[in-house]
């Protein structure tokens, strides 16, 4: 709604922008919908008796719900259906309108007071004026540089702005006037970087062109709008060989660039030197003072740059690996759509006959604490497979591993007809007997002192 509130949209681009955006909804509702819903009918019948009826006519429990089975068995693939095909088909269409909105009305890009980022620009704005506040003023602009690896190493200040786009062009231009332009330089020399050189320039007016493409990751909800969520599953499958084949050839050629480091200029030394006569352990022995300095001079500036390039290849293998990671989250989120809806249903039809409790009352109760275990453990995997602790796979139905076997339990006592409270005598029944064989001997033991 930030997107949508004071933008002088018309009501039908709202209304398309909403719907567009509603199906992302569907797989965190569907399952508390079918929760709730089967903990609230069968509490109601088993509130009004009505189990006591059937079970009276011979109908048992199993029987009373085999067309419910059936029914929650289609609406699973009825699920699994729209999140593979509707869910991005829409987040197709609303990535589109959104770039069209931005395209008409630049000024939604950026909001007044607080750094919004767009692509690998982080912008600030003091005041945002004229009739589509395309006209800015105070303006702050952070650009970040992936090559060096050295985060925003540009600051751009200008007093004044100004937001231009074309509907035929996928480019929004913004024009600067006034301002300064700062730049920390850096250095392709290791130890040039310790002296931290900088530019400074003024300029009365500056252009720069953003990729529309790259709003797509604008706003608060950056995680959950992403391409991967546009692909259905082939595609997805697609998407990670590619990935994977790509992550693994750079992880040969990182590695094989790291090994092939080597000093080059003590093997041309060697080669200089004369043959010795015989092995040594020591190579530096073959050469003079002055050429152990420099070769140990260079031996630290290679360790030094070893350690830079290895820290800047980890950083992006780490991100290659999160992309393929989040891949498959979405892979086997389409598949766990599907199975939540049978899980729910069986949680909640077993736990409404056994609590018998009809209505809106306590059933939403059982509903919303089952449903917010549900989601906090799948927002739990889903993070530690995005940071590649777990695998994608444990990570996505770490929820249903854990829930699926109160599923069964609930499903057994209510089938059954036993309570909800749970007999843990088959645990306690050892120690009570190892116990009761001290008691016993104890008391032996005071009976024949006392008799003695």
């Amino acid at each position: 709604m930030s997107e949508l509130a004071g933008k002088d949209l018309n009501a039908f681009t709202i209304f398309k922008f909403l719907s567009f955006y509603a199906p992302t909804i569907v797989p965190l509702v569907l399952p508390l919908s079918v929760l709730l819903a089967a903990i609230m009918t069968f509490g109601s019948f088993a509130e009004n008796y009505e189990f006591a009826a059937m079970k009276s006519s011979g109908i048992s429990l199993n029987r009373a719900m085999k067309m419910l089975n059936i029914t929650i068995v289609l609406l699973s693939l009825v699920s699994f259906v729209f999140a593979n095909n509707v869910i991005p088909e829409s987040q197709y269409r609303f990535l589109n309108l959104r770039k069209d909105i931005v395209q008409s009305k630049p000024a939604m890009a950026i909001a007044e007071g607080q750094f919004n980022n767009i692509g690998t620009m982080s912008i600030k704005v003091d005041k945002k004026l004229g009739e589509n506040g395309n006209e800015l003023e105070g303006v702050i602009i952070h650009l970040k540089n992936n090559q060096t690896g050295m985060g925003a190493n540009t600051v751009i200040k200008a007093k004044k702005g100004l937001l231009k786009s074309e509907d035929s062009s996928n480019l929004l231009q913004l024009e600067l006037f006034d301002g300064n332009y700062y730049e920390n330089v850096v250095p392709k020399e290791y130890n040039e970087r310790k002296k931290e050189p900088f530019a400074k320039s003024s300029f009365k007016k500056y252009i720069i062109n953003v990729d529309l493409s790259k709003l797509n990751k604008m706003g608060q909800d950056e995680g959950d709008i992403t391409s991967e969520k546009m692909l259905n599953i082939n595609e997805i499958k697609y998407a990670v060989d590619s990935l994977q084949a790509n992550y693994n050839k750079d992880v040969v050629s990182f590695s094989d660039n790291i090994v092939q480091r080597v000093d080059y200029v003590m093997q041309k030394k060697v080669k200089q030197n004369e043959k010795p006569e015989k092995n040594v352990d020591d190579l530096l022995s073959l050469f003079t003072k002055e050429d152990k300095v420099k070769i140990l001079d260079q031996a630290k500036n290679n360790t030094s740059s070893t350690e830079f390039s290895i820290q800047n290849s980890k950083s992006d293998l780490e991100s290659k690996k999160k992309n393929i990671n989040a891949h498959w989250i979405v892979f086997h989120e389409k598949f766990m759509i599907a199975y939540s809806c049978l899980l729910m249903f069986f949680i909640g039809a077993p736990l409404g006959a056994i609590i018998r409790k009809g209505g809106i009352g306590l059933p939403i109760v059982f509903a919303v604490i089952i449903f917010i275990a549900y989601h906090f453990l799948n927002l739990f995997g889903r993070k530690l497979a995005q940071e590649d602790v777990i695998s994608p796979f444990l990570g996505t139905w770490m929820s249903s591993i854990f829930l699926t076997p109160l599923a069964i339990l609930l499903t057994y006592r209510a089938t059954n007809d036993i309570g909800l409270m749970i007999s843990f005598d088959w645990l306690l029944d050892p120690f009570k007997r190892i116990f009761s064989k001290f008691g016993t001997t104890n008391k032996q033991n005071d009976t024949t002192q006392h008799t003695a």
